[in-house]
């Protein structure tokens, strides 16, 4: 009896592990009231990293505070794209629940009534054609991150990918 029921486990358990070996890899959720809520990747008309005359204001990150309850400071939070390029947030900067901040290129002042702070570079960031977005949390464990390519995320065209609702 003992070998039967060992062997009827086994094969249970076999069955058990195929099942959920034949589940598709679900994308990774991490557990922070911080988001991406939306991307400007490909600021409008042509491109321009000139200071005093460029485009690089047009392109930024929408982070969103989703908590319902949670006021979070932005200062330490780090984002990055996939070559390595990033911005760490250098002052406090308070995103009550719901809140959210546009990170833009170029130089500008930063402002909480706004909901604006810059990263004080006149270089694009994001790729017009590809990506990967991170965002990390002072203490560097992920906060979020997204992919994008123009042609499978942008449908309409307009240079913005919305995430997070």
């Amino acid at each position: 009896m003992r070998i039967r029921t060992a062997l009827a486990v086994t094969a249970a358990t076999a069955g058990t592990l195929a099942a959920i070996a034949s589940v598709p890899a679900q994308a990774t959720e991490y557990s922070s009231a911080l988001k991406i809520k939306g991307v400007q990747y490909d600021a409008p008309g042509r491109d321009s990293n000139s200071c005093s005359s460029g485009n690089t204001r047009d392109e930024y990150l929408t982070i969103k505070n989703y908590s319902s309850s949670t006021t979070v400071n932005l200062k330490g939070y780090v984002v990055k794209d996939a070559t390595g390029n990033k911005f760490t947030f250098p002052a406090n900067h308070y995103l009550e629940p719901g809140d959210y901040i546009k990170l833009r290129g170029g130089h500008g002042t930063d402002s909480d009534a706004g909901n604006v702070v810059y990263r004080q570079n006149c270089k694009f960031i994001w790729n017009n054609d590809k990506d990967s977005i991170y965002l990390y949390k002072p203490s560097g464990a992920h906060a979020d991150s997204h992919a994008y390519t123009k042609s499978a995320n942008d449908r309409d065209g307009n240079g913005y990918i919305s995430y997070h609702g």
